[in-house]
């Protein structure tokens, strides 16, 4: 018997498994699908910095947290499976395009409370910065310390790592139920049969609601649909992150560049339609009009874990004692992956948390909440 099933594949429940594995944990996960294949795959890979020691609500602590870690990761994820993940410092620009907003000063105000450097630039100084931005532009600032990784190879070298150390790895085994004995999970009811273990750890992505309400928790994590574009463009245009409210433009070093994204209450529909695609085109466009010559290489689209005030849920199931959840993440999965690991493997192997759980605890009520999370970042 395993000491901890986790179920789902993503880059959540990988990262959880890495981190539980290296800690001589033995630990088996579970997807209904193939490994990393859903949200994690499907998103653009923005890294938004924060700093831990200024950070006052529960987003930007969990931001700050994970942003501290990602070097550390990234270092240690190469030097086990030899593998690149694309962590690299390129900066991101927020841009204020017509009509403007009017919550642009406090926008940058905050940044510098969080004690994240931020510079304010006039329409000049951003485009001698990005000279092939719009000439439309109202305004814009730059976050310097702004990372990205490539998605796929992230996840690929989790899960050779994940191999590496031991864990065990379960496509196309899908979890609809469990079995208890009081307040304690003995088996989970699966695709595979029965799969008894210690501790059970619900990491399913937007597919975590039907779990919890198995287990007698109801959940108000539910899909959102996000539509991106690959462009191709050599020479790339411009070489920062390129934020306009929640839509962005990410360039890889190789002349990709990725255009999104969609927020679409849609159920469990994954597809790509006309009208979206062609709204992020004329998107792309009016952010930076040479990008009428690249070449639309694909689309593709992915279901986010949404939760009404933006924040996941973290730490114990209420009414029992060996199962817990990682979910709800939206659209910062893989930026608070190594942090999610790391306090969800202080919760399981009861150590003192890296920062105060209180605030993503499962069960809450969160119905009705303002959302928490101000930047795209997937």
């Amino acid at each position: 018997m395993q000491d901890v099933l986790v179920i789902g594949g993503g880059v959540i429940g990988l990262s959880l498994a890495y981190e539980l594995a290296g800690h001589g944990v033995r630990v088996t996960v579970v997807d209904q699908g193939a490994m990393g294949q859903e949200a994690s795959w499907a998103g653009a890979g923005m890294l938004i910095p924060g700093c831990l020691a200024k950070a006052r609500s529960p987003e930007a602590r969990l931001r700050a947290a994970s942003f501290e870690l990602w070097p550390e990761w990234t270092a240690q994820l190469r030097e086990e499976t030899g593998i690149d993940n694309g962590h690299r410092l390129c900066g991101g620009m927020e841009l204020l395009l017509p009509p403007g907003s009017k919550a642009w000063e406090a926008e940058v105000n905050g940044w510098r409370e969080e004690g994240v450097t931020v510079e304010p630039l006039d329409p000049a100084a951003a485009l001698q910065i990005e000279p092939k931005l719009t000439p439309g532009l109202l305004a814009a600032y730059r976050l310097p310390a702004m990372a990205q990784i490539r998605n796929p190879r992230h996840l690929k070298a989790l899960i050779a790592a994940c191999g590496q150390r031991k864990v065990t790895l379960k496509t196309g085994v899908g979890v609809h139920g469990f079995h208890r004995e009081g307040q304690r999970i003995v088996a989970a009811d699966t695709t595979d049969g029965r799969l008894p273990s210690g501790q059970f750890v619900i990491c399913s992505g937007a597919w975590s609601a039907r779990l919890l309400s198995a287990a007698g928790c109801a959940s108000s994590i539910a899909p959102v649909r996000g539509q991106v574009l690959l462009l191709n463009a050599l020479p790339l245009p411009f070489t920062h992150v390129l934020n306009v409210g929640r839509r962005y433009l990410v360039p890889r070093p190789d002349g990709r560049i990725l255009v999104g994204s969609t927020e679409e209450a849609v159920g469990f529909e994954k597809r790509n339609t006309v009208a979206e695609v062609a709204g992020l085109l004329e998107f792309a466009l009016s952010v930076v009009p040479r990008l009428k010559a690249a070449t639309l290489e694909r689309t593709w689209s992915g279901l986010r874990p949404g939760s009404p005030d933006e924040l996941p849920w973290l730490g114990p199931v209420p009414a029992h004692n060996n199962l817990f959840v990682a979910a709800g993440h939206f659209r910062a999965g893989l930026l608070l992956s190594p942090i999610t690991a790391v306090v969800m493997r202080q919760v399981l192997l009861g150590q003192a948390t890296t920062i105060p759980l209180e605030p993503y605890a499962a069960g809450r009520s969160d119905r009705g909440s303002e959302p928490t999370l101000q930047h795209p970042t997937r």
